[in-house]
C-alpha cells in the first residue's frame, strides 16, 4: 500500500495536470455510484451513462481547471504564512467556487442533451450547494492550505470531494427528475 502512494505522489508532482484529471475522474464517477447506490437505492437499474458523464465532467472539465487553480493559488506569495491561508482560503471560496458550482450544473445540463434547463437548474440549487460547499471547504480548505505540501492540496480537496460529489450527483439527479416531471405535465 505504501508503494501505491509512493507512486501517486510521484505522479502528482511528475504531472500535476494529467494526476489531477484523472484522480477527479475517478472521484466524480465514483461519488455518483455511491449516489445511485446508496441514496437513491437504484441497485441493478443503475444509469451507467449518469456515471459515465460525472466522471467526464471531473476528467475533462473540473480536473484541469482545479489543477490550474492550484498551480495559480500556490505562485501567490504572501507577508505570513496566516495571511497566505486566509487569502488562498478567500480566493478559493469567494472567487472559483460561485463559479464552479454554476459551472456544475450548466455543464451536467448540457452533457446531459438539455441545455435549455441550465438556467432553471442553476437558479434551482445555486444558493443552497453554494452555501453547503462553504461550509464543508471553507473549514477543509484551511487546514489543507495551513498544513499540507502544495502538491498534495489537491489530494486532500479530492478526498473531501468525494463525498461533496456524491451529493452534487444527488441533487443534480433530483433536479433532473424534476425538470422531466414538470416536461410531463406540460404535454
Amino acid at each position: 500500500m505504501a508503494s501505491i502512494f509512493r507512486a501517486y505522489n510521484a505522479f502528482l508532482i511528475r504531472r500535476p495536470m494529467l494526476s489531477s484529471s484523472v484522480t477527479a475522474m475517478v472521484l466524480f464517477g465514483t461519488g455518483d455510484v455511491i449516489a445511485q447506490q446508496a441514496i437513491e437505492k437504484k441497485g441493478k437499474k443503475h444509469d451507467f451513462v449518469r456515471t459515465a458523464r460525472l466522471s467526464f465532467y471531473g476528467g475533462a472539465l473540473f480536473g484541469p481547471a482545479i489543477s490550474s487553480w492550484y498551480t495559480l493559488l500556490n505562485r501567490i506569495q504572501f507577508a505570513t504564512p496566516t495571511k497566505a491561508v486566509i487569502y488562498r482560503v478567500w480566493l478559493d471560496q469567494a472567487l472559483l467556487t460561485p463559479v464552479a458550482v454554476a459551472f456544475f450544473f450548466g455543464a451536467m445540463s448540457t452533457l446531459e442533451g438539455k441545455p435549455h434547463e441550465a438556467p432553471a437548474r442553476i437558479k434551482d440549487n445555486y444558493v443552497p450547494t453554494l452555501i453547503r460547499n462553504w461550509g464543508v471547504f471553507i473549514p477543509t480548505q484551511i487546514v489543507n492550505f495551513a498544513l499540507v505540501p502544495p502538491h498534495l492540496r489537491f489530494v486532500v480537496v479530492s478526498v473531501v470531494s468525494l463525498f461533496w460529489n456524491t451529493y452534487l450527483s444527488a441533487v443534480n439527479a433530483q433536479s433532473q427528475v424534476s425538470s422531466d416531471v414538470s416536461d410531463v405535465k406540460e404535454v
